[in-house]
């Protein structure tokens, strides 16, 4: 190998992304060296953050689940905890679930955390739903036990312990949302409500597999939503400062250009794109398995099974983003909630389907952070975050010349459905403004067609099918391991971090047995 660093890794992550920086902390702990290489001057990837005048703005965390109190944590927490992390961050709690409104006039509800509090708040609106909404959260509660249950034998289930303990985890398994929710016979109404938050998996609710629906929306109801004071990026700067302390190394500027194999198509380390050369025989990559076998590995070494299994998965959503620091408080604009799901109809496969077009899709998840952390911003202002996805790379069929007039068309729609739905007018109270739209996300973090989701987890790609084919689809191209959007748990800020525990853990399984 020329100009090969001196160092020997027994394991180089690629991306500093959420999975990758936890990969790298679960390596360190189990005494393994660990090199950490970033393109970007910075930790987190989309967890970050950016100013705008004297506006600093979240990049994409809109609430983090599954995070809990410190006196009844929930899994995330203890994951921070177990890393080091928990104290670096200063924590604060979101106040509400969600506000659904539909621009059909169907549905404005607020919806409470806490499970008899949504409970009753759903009773309210759906007389007669008490019944069958206790037997959604109790089934849900099971399928959150069962994913513990797997998570801590590390994907070695027993199979009679299954069956006696969360048989109708098992009995759902290949059930869509709506198939259960239909058999639970949640009245239609309910069911539009309570399938408020599919957008923050991706995928109608015909096609979303209920294990992975309901295992975040019990994590969400029972555990609350928490956010960083600081955003994101203090928790990428906290598993920055946790790595060092470790003894890991850190490249910043460092861009990963080849893996690079001997003539067994074994892997024996890294090309960076300044020609320097790591040694070692492990890689987590935080990015894309499209670009790890399509760019970064030769032709010859990637067998033909692993370019059918990576070419059969479809791309998820693809973001846009609005920011807008207003020169008025969330009180004087009468924006009363911190997180709203706009939606055109609660019909999640007609909307959907509506989110493949630009022309046609008017949804978004907005986020005004004051209403939970008032001082996020300077005396006399707030904040909003304005996310939508696109279902199909129709950004990337947009003339160069008409992209920007283009990014302007859905940042007006966006602001028009918002005031037209809650009656705030935030127009004339905008200080500054940014977009990002799909283009930009690929720019910044190298994500195929500006994807912040992955890969669709949707009939045989859904979440337990990936949990399952785990330790098959390492097999195919030993050494190597996915953390991050497009890893195993799919997208999202508490997914990702569990799949960088779940393949730092497993890295260190490999190295152990292959003895490097």
């Amino acid at each position: 190998m020329k100009n090969c660093a001196k160092k020997v890794y027994d394991a180089v992550v690629i991306g500093a992304g959420n999975g990758g920086l936890v990969a790298a902390v679960r390596l360190l702990q189990a005494g393994c060296s660990c090199l950490l290489l970033e393109k970007h001057n910075l930790p987190g990837g989309f967890a970050t953050s950016f100013r705008r005048g004297r506006f600093e703005f979240e990049a994409s965390l809109h609430e983090l689940n599954d995070f809990g109190s410190v006196e009844e944590p929930g899994d995330i927490r203890i994951l921070f905890r177990d890393l080091g992390i928990e104290n670096k961050i200063d924590w604060i709690k979101i106040p509400e679930a969600y506000h659904l409104i539909t621009t059909d006039k169907d549905y404005d509800c607020e919806m409470p955390f806490g499970i008899e509090a949504f409970t009753a708040k759903m009773e309210q609106y759906v007389p007669g739903s008490r019944k069958s909404i206790t037997e959604f959260f109790e089934l849900c509660d099971e399928v959150r036990a069962a994913q513990t249950y797997s998570s801590s034998v590390n994907g070695n289930t027993d199979a009679a312990y299954m069956k006696e303990h969360f048989p109708n985890f098992i009995k759902a398994g290949s059930y869509s949302v709506n198939e259960v929710l239909e058999a639970l016979k949640i009245p239609k109404r309910a069911k539009d409500i309570l399938n408020a938050y599919w957008c923050y998996l991706g995928v109608d609710c015909d096609r979303m597999s209920f294990l992975h629906y309901g295992s975040m929306v019990i994590r969400y109801i029972t555990r609350d939503a928490w956010m960083p004071k600081m955003k994101s990026h203090e928790i990428s700067l906290a598993l920055d400062e946790r790595i060092r302390e470790l003894g890991g190394d850190i490249w910043y500027h460092s861009e990963a250009e080849k893996i690079l194999t001997n003539d067994k198509n074994e892997i024996i380390g890294v090309r960076l794109a300044d020609g320097r050369e790591i040694e070692t025989h492990h890689i987590i990559a935080n990015c894309s398995p499209h670009i790890v076998f399509g760019k970064m590995l030769d032709k010859k070494s990637v067998p033909e099974q692993v370019v059918r299994a990576t070419n059969a998965r479809i791309f998820a959503g693809r973001g846009y983003t609005l920011f807008l620091g207003l020169n008025k408080t969330a009180e004087e604009l009468g924006i009363k909630s911190h997180n709203y799901f706009i939606y055109d109809t609660a019909d999640t496969v007609k909307q959907y389907d509506l989110m493949r077009k630009i022309k046609t899709n008017h949804v978004q998840a907005t986020v005004c952070l004051n209403n939970a952390y008032p001082e996020c911003s300077p005396p006399g202002t707030c904040m909003m975050y304005f996310t939508t996805m696109f279902m199909s790379d129709e950004w990337g069929n947009i003339p160069e010349t008409e992209y920007f007039k283009t990014k302007d068309i859905v940042a007006e729609d966006m602001i028009n459905v918002f005031e037209r739905e809650t009656g705030c007018k935030i127009r004339e109270s905008i200080e500054e403004i940014a977009t990002a739209s799909p283009v930009t996300y690929a720019r910044y973090c190298g994500h195929p067609e500006g994807v912040i989701y992955g890969y669709e987890t949707a009939d045989w790609d859904s979440l337990m099918p990936r949990m399952m084919m785990i330790q098959e689809d390492a097999a195919m191209f030993p050494g190597l391991r996915f953390a991050g959007g497009f890893a195993m748990r799919s997208s999202g800020y508490s997914s990702a971090y569990v799949s960088g525990d779940l393949s730092g853990r497993q890295t260190v399984g490999d190295i152990k047995r292959g003895g490097k």
